[in-house]
């Protein structure tokens, strides 16, 4: 079965920026790339904020971003469910990330009525040698307790 997204690129954005503005708080450094079937990328442009001693983009910016890549993934294809929470995201650091954007591509293992299992791949644009994996799982509150957003 293919997962089909609900929600384009613009209303996964529009959602973010009224429901979690505080991502903005240091400006506007995360955006939405694309949304594919079982797929979502999302871009960080990284700025001096997110770097560590040495130059390169520190480890808890690309925690945040394997997060909030997977939250993008889940809502493109569950819809505006403000509640879906992180229970479980391990990451393994693989080479030290160049400053500049970098992209965290998220492809959903499993989308279940109560859990999504994630993985997510960090690379800077047109690299294929990854800095950081992280695999991601969600907890998706009961159809009934989600609170839809519109």
């Amino acid at each position: 079965m293919t997962l089909r997204p609900v929600m384009s690129e613009k209303e996964v954005e529009a959602f973010l920026d009224r429901e979690f503005p505080q991502i903005h708080l240091n400006g506007r450094v995360y955006s939405v790339a694309s949304i594919a079937p079982g797929e979502a990328v999302l871009r960080l442009d990284a700025a001096e904020a997110h770097l560590r001693p040495g130059g390169t983009v520190s480890g808890p910016t690309l925690f945040a971003l394997s997060d909030l890549a997977a939250y993008v993934a889940i809502l493109a294809h569950i819809g505006p469910v403000a509640l879906a929470v992180t229970t479980n995201l391990s990451i393994n650091f693989l080479r030290k990330p160049p400053p500049g954007p970098i992209l965290g591509t998220c492809r959903i293992l499993k989308l279940g009525k109560r859990l999504a299992v994630t993985e997510i791949s960090i690379a800077p644009p047109g690299e294929a040698d990854l800095v950081a994996h992280a695999t991601a799982t969600y907890s998706i509150p009961p159809h009934q307790d989600r609170p839809l957003v519109s």
